[in-house]
């Protein structure tokens, strides 16, 4: 079944869906398990999976002056949630009145009488409701007098690590793109318009494709060198990207996201293409000359191949 968007201005009927609520940026192993558990009691039930997620972080409205970069775009979570299974998603609005609701009107208001949820599984220690002050016994008790069905999530540990959002933005923050991806089950991604550039790459030999990000609350890797992939007009390709300041060059210093793509020579200015972060390869550093760069350079592209080859054999 195809995910359905459910405009979050509809109505429906009492005890339709089994639902799960959260923001669910990434969409990561932790959630999956979540999620896993709300096919599993839609299936019980003969009822449709929902998601209930927002359109905007609830922090950028509550009082915790934090507005985290993201790990997905909507569309991207929501083509994630497609991807696993899940039969219906509907994205609200976190604005100031929702997060003046209390647990209870927020359950009886949204949840039954709007959603028609028959079911609420609740990720473990998930909080809601004004300031956050009532937790799973809470929730128990007004889903009886509300006559819905309140489960809470068993929690979820990788390895004995714990797997969150905020933990994977960290991994990402400093460049390791691998455990992130471990975490995610799968690339971390951006999606960005090849614009112009200043054309060094290619008076070196290494010519880039310069990003422009489309998602612009998505973030960004560390700097740094990394091992990617490249999507582009459907097609992959292997490369190596760039994020940094380029202080070799000694030109304007600004933060530039660019790529190298193998076996490539085509005019794709204005395409809009995307990466898949696999490995950080190293720091970006100044070198004492453009020929040290060149040969640095020449060593992150047998990196990359060498790491295309391993992944062919398999």
């Amino acid at each position: 079944m195809i995910l359905r968007i459910i405009n979050p201005i509809e109505t429906f009927p009492p005890c339709t869906f089994v639902a799960t609520i959260g923001f669910f940026d990434g969409v990561h192993l932790g959630h999956r398990y979540l999620l896993q558990r709300l096919k599993d009691e839609a299936k019980a039930l003969g009822k449709e999976s929902m998601v209930i997620s927002f359109d905007n972080h609830p922090k950028t409205i509550l009082p915790t002056n934090y507005n985290p970069a993201l790990l997905t775009s909507n569309s991207e979570k929501i083509q994630l949630l497609d991807d696993f299974g899940i039969d219906n998603c509907v994205l609200l609005q976190f604005d100031q009145h929702m997060a003046n609701l209390t647990a209870y009107d927020f359950l009886k208001q949204v949840i039954v009488d709007k959603l028609g949820v028959h079911t609420l599984l609740i990720g473990y220690n998930h909080r809601f409701g004004k300031n956050r002050e009532e937790g799973i016994n809470e929730y128990i008790k007004y889903g009886q007098e509300l006559g819905l069905k309140i489960i809470e999530g068993a929690p979820f540990d990788y390895n004995n690590e714990h797997i969150s959002s905020s933990v994977i933005r960290k991994l990402i923050e400093k460049g390791d793109v691998e455990k992130a991806k471990l975490f995610l089950s799968y690339p971390y991604c951006l999606e960005g318009i090849v614009i112009a550039g200043n054309k060094i790459g290619r008076t070196i030999g290494f010519p880039t494709a310069n990003l422009a990000i489309c998602e612009k609350a998505k973030l960004i890797p560390g700097h740094g060198i990394y091992a990617v992939k490249v999507i582009v007009k459907g097609n992959l390709y292997w490369g190596m990207l760039n994020i940094g300041n380029r202080p070799t060059m000694d030109i304007d210093h600004k933060e530039t996201i660019e790529v190298n793509i193998l076996d490539f020579n085509e005019d794709i200015y204005d395409e809009t293409i995307s990466v898949l972060f696999l490995q950080k390869i190293r720091d970006e550093i100044k070198f004492k000359s453009i020929d040290e760069l060149i040969a640095e350079i020449e060593k992150d592209k047998e990196f990359v191949i060498d790491l295309a080859n391993k992944k062919f054999q398999k």
